[in-house]
């Protein structure tokens, strides 16, 4: 059977196989990236909507432009509000973003980041490979072999892992995942924006709404639409509040009615917070990175804003591991990146932690949470503790500069 081979070779064509393939070419490296699905592929949801202002910057310096071109496609919201139990308690506006500035964020779908970013890779000359699920991989001393499901073989001093959650790469090589799995359900919806009946563009939080029984709704607009998340009560049937009559029997109580009727997508999910035990094999070969290294709760949007960076210090790490003739500091290189990446995913991992739990609170808690509402109208800093606190410490994760916002 004969072998590809290529010095670097990524697994996975989301956008964070795509950053690293971007990062890699910036550096003057050749990029190959195995995708094993179609290049016209369709993906439901709008997923990670929110691209966070550090996440542009990094993707500028990879492909001048592209930070500009996701900002302009993409939504800013000025204004934010928090309700507890239907009354407002914290509400603030800021500024519309200078001319000529990167926003401190942008809301769009995933799909449209995923459109320039491709077009980003291919002017950068990255090669693509399509239908090339990647379902075996190797490493050794001198690099590693990957098999398709097709029986293809490719061969590469170092390959990136972005291929997912449930990556393919990740389990052939053996590293397990740690954490845990929430108990808890939530619904997430896109809902299409009504042009008849436009919504002010603001992010909306509800504690305990009043019309959906006292659930937990979040409202976060992006280009073309709406996320929608209800957090179950233990004992709800997920299936029913997710399709037909009761999907939109609660989207009528927290939306204008017409947009019960304008539903693009809807899922349910329970949350997994799991970091892998390593994001290297043992020879330092193939780096792990995005959903293929840790899964966190979507709370402060963390997913698709770490692996980017993920995908970002791979590359370096892979480049200065090829530049260098003596082997340990090839592997030091790589040894530097997984150990500083998943430091940044335990962080991310505690934070999305942190705010799981205040979401769904022991009793102590919600009487802290019932007690700061009480006072929101005398105390700003109340309202402003229940406005982001269901997205975790906004602290930075070490030697990253991602949630600086």
């Amino acid at each position: 059977m004969s072998t590809n081979h290529r010095p670097v070779v990524v697994v996975g064509a989301g956008p964070v196989g795509m950053s690293a393939a971007l990062a890699l070419r910036a550096l003057g490296r050749p990029a190959t990236v195995l995708e094993a699905g179609t290049e016209d592929r369709l993906r439901p949801g709008s997923r990670a909507i929110f691209v966070h202002g550090a996440t542009l910057e990094v993707l500028d310096r990879s492909s001048p432009g592209l930070a500009g071109d996701l900002a302009a496609h993409g939504l800013v919201w000025q204004t934010k509000r928090t309700f507890y139990a239907g009354r407002q308690v914290f509400a603030r506006t800021y500024p519309p973003p200078a001319a000529g500035v990167l926003p401190h964020f942008t809301s769009l779908p995933q799909v449209e980041t995923e459109r320039y970013l491709l077009q980003a890779c291919k002017a950068a000359g990255v090669e693509f490979v399509w239908n090339a699920e990647v379902v075996d991989a190797v490493a050794g001393p001198d690099g590693v072999t990957l098999t398709t499901v097709a029986g293809t073989r490719w061969s590469a001093e170092y390959a990136i892992a972005a291929d997912g959650s449930r990556s393919a790469v990740r389990k052939a090589l053996g590293v397990p995942m740690e954490g845990s799995r929430s108990d808890g359900w939530y619904v997430v919806v896109d809902v299409e924006e009504d042009p008849g009946d436009p919504m002010p563009v603001e992010r909306v939080f509800h504690y305990a709404h009043p019309r959906v029984d006292g659930r937990n709704v979040l409202l976060v607009p992006f280009a073309g639409g709406w996320r929608v998340d209800l957090q179950l009560h233990d004992g709800d049937d997920p299936e029913r509040l997710s399709h037909g009559d009761g999907l939109r029997g609660w989207l009528r109580a927290v939306l204008p009615p017409a947009y019960a009727e304008r539903v693009a997508w809807a899922s349910t999910y329970q949350f997994l917070q799991v970091v892998a035990d390593d994001l290297a094999d043992p020879y330092r070969r193939v780096l792990l990175a995005g959903e293929a290294a840790h899964l966190f709760a979507p709370f402060g949007a963390r997913g698709m804003n770490s692996g980017v960076p993920d995908a970002d210090a791979a590359a370096a790490a892979v480049h200065l591991a090829l530049s260098t003739p003596v082997p340990a500091r090839a592997r030091a290189a790589v040894e530097d990146f997984a150990l500083s990446r998943r430091r940044a995913a335990l962080f991310n991992r505690d934070a999305a932690g942190a705010a799981l739990a205040h979401l769904r609170p022991g009793p102590r808690e919600r009487a802290a949470l019932e007690e700061a509402a009480r006072g929101a109208d005398r105390d700003e800093s109340f309202g402003h503790w229940l406005d982001t606190a269901p997205y975790g410490p906004r602290d930075l994760p070490p030697g990253n500069t991602i949630y600086k916002y």
